[in-house]
């Protein structure tokens, strides 16, 4: 009966009270935890963008939930199978009577997690076609910009430009990145793309060959370069790309997708450009070498033009026949001329007889009709021209009475168009010098205030004194007076000179009581000094 007594006196709860207590218990007793398993039940973001799933191992399993604004933060994103390390609350959903946990960051567990998800993406990006050798360029033989996109504290940049300065020196544009932690494949992606879009001639040369660089680390360090936007942004590249992340054993998705692979950062400047004192020695072979082939074209030339010129005939030989010719021809010539006079007048006699004055005045009296007659088509046709003409001159002066009127009743919209705008710009003007006027009054006002609250002025009127040596520099200690030296003391309102007496000042008993702290004055602010680097290349 007690037992029975005392459960009849148990408090009673409802389903959301008894909901709530467990919700707060599980939170207060927990809060944030770790907790290591794999990914179970994921078929990706919910229509609203949140991401449900479940944590298991061998022997259980709990519910999981990453809100949308939080999974799109992720580095890594949650993928069926992936074993991972989740950091997040631990609450309860009374809508189901289950415990589960808000997943706030994920981490894949070990390397081994890493090198599934990195075959996982290298198989899904080679798919598409990223990888492919037919979409990678030659390097230029000798690029006159090239494009580093690396750390600048680092001595990967260091280790590049000295090599190209022993190589072949080139003028190289480096563009500042992160090249490890949050944020950093970014921002390599964005200077890739930053490079690419850099217009041919401007202030700004465009590169002809890009370098991605990073010095070694293990798979973590190394892991911004396997990210998909910073393979795409290589892949899509149109300068030619080398990658030289990490040492030889290292390998990211980014040597997939570039031009050229480089072991090393050293190695990737020795791909870049030749070494031109190997370049002027081949050059001198290369000019030895033609002045020796011209010498020899220029002898076997000249020997075949001696053994030619003795192979001609004599001149003699060669006029005889030409001689002989012109002579006979020379001796056929009048004969020749006398036929051919004979021909002539034959034929001018057969002409003549044909000529007599009745053929003439026909011919004359022929040509006048056509005359007559080509002159009345002259006269019909100029009256048909100029009637036309008068017509067609007559529609463009219509046209362009038309054309007047509109154009100008264009232009007085126009004008009334610019005039308004002069308008509101004048007035845009007269509010924004208003406005910077009124800031520079108020920032010289700051500043005047400043100057007088940071002044000693302001020390000296509430009724302390200044004190000057005889060179003008002031005395912090009574050990620092000597006997009947001459002193400068500085008022509010003026200075007044002063001698030391011949007896050093007594030193303050220590009995007496110490002065009352002075309230601390906050200290000024440093001024932060950038460091003078690059800058942006934007």
């Amino acid at each position: 009966m007690p037992a029975a007594e005392n459960l009849l006196n148990a408090p009673e709860f409802t389903v959301s009270e008894l909901s709530s207590a467990l919700k707060r218990t599980v939170e207060d007793a927990y809060g944030h935890v770790r907790v290591r398993g794999e990914i179970s039940g994921f078929r990706g973001p919910h229509s609203s963008g949140h991401c449900y799933f479940a944590l298991k191992d061998e022997s259980a399993k709990i519910e999981a939930v990453i809100w949308k604004g939080v999974h799109s933060r992720m580095r890594f994103k949650p993928q069926e199978g992936l074993e991972i390390i989740a950091t997040g609350k631990l609450t309860t959903y009374p809508g189901s009577s289950k415990y589960q946990i808000v997943i706030e960051a994920i981490e894949p567990a070990g390397i081994g997690a890493l090198m599934a998800l990195m075959e996982e993406r290298k198989r899904k990006l080679a798919a598409e076609g990223l990888f492919d050798e037919a979409r990678k360029q030659l390097l230029p033989w000798l690029p006159e910009v090239i494009g580093v996109v690396t750390s600048p504290t680092g001595a990967v940049i260091r280790d590049i430009l000295h090599r190209l300065q022993d190589r072949f020196p080139r003028r190289v544009l480096v563009w500042p990145v992160k090249v490890q932690g949050e944020g950093s494949a970014e921002q390599v992606a964005a200077a890739i793309r930053g490079f690419n879009a850099l217009p041919e001639g401007g202030r700004i040369p465009r590169p002809d060959l890009l370098i991605v660089a990073r010095g070694g680390g293990s798979l973590e360090d190394l892991w911004s370069f396997n990210e998909e936007i910073v393979v795409r942004a290589a892949a899509e590249s149109m300068i030619p790309l080398i990658s030289a992340v990490g040492h030889e054993t290292d390998i990211t998705l980014i040597d997939f997708a570039a031009d050229k692979r480089a072991p090393t950062p050293t190695a990737a400047a020795e791909m870049a450009v030749p070494v031109r004192s190997e370049l002027f020695v081949e050059v001198e072979s290369l000019a030895r070498r033609a002045m020796i082939c011209w010498q020899r074209g220029q002898e076997s030339r000249r020997t075949e033009l001696r053994a030619a010129a003795r192979a001609l005939p004599a001149a003699s030989e060669l006029l005889a026949i030409p001689r002989q010719r012109l002579d006979h021809l020379g001796a056929a010539l009048p004969r020749g001329l006398k036929a051919n006079t004979h021909a002539h007048h034959r034929r001018f006699a057969h002409v003549s007889a044909g000529l007599t004055l009745k053929v003439l005045r026909g011919q004359v009296a022929h040509a006048n009709q056509r005359l007559i007659a080509s002159g009345e088509r002259i006269k019909l046709s100029a009256r048909a021209l100029l009637r036309s003409r008068r017509e067609r001159f007559a529609g463009l002066e219509v046209r362009l009475k038309a054309s007047k009127l509109s154009n100008a009743q264009a232009q007085r919209n126009a004008i009334a168009r610019d005039r308004e705008r002069t308008q509101r710009l004048a007035e845009r003007a007269r509010r924004a010098l208003v406005t910077a006027m009124q800031r520079l009054d108020a920032r010289v006002t700051h500043s005047g205030q400043l100057l007088s609250a940071l002044s000693y002025r302001g020390v000296l009127a509430r009724g302390f004194a200044l004190v000057r040596d005889a060179q003008g520099h002031a005395v912090h200690a009574a050990a620092a007076v000597g006997p009947g030296a001459h002193l400068s003391i500085e008022f509010a309102d003026g200075r007044v000179g002063a001698t030391a007496d011949a007896d050093r000042p007594q030193a303050t008993a220590m009995t007496e009581s110490p002065p009352a702290p002075r309230e601390a004055r906050p200290a000024a602010p440093k001024r932060i000094v950038k460091p003078i680097d690059q800058g942006s290349l934007f």
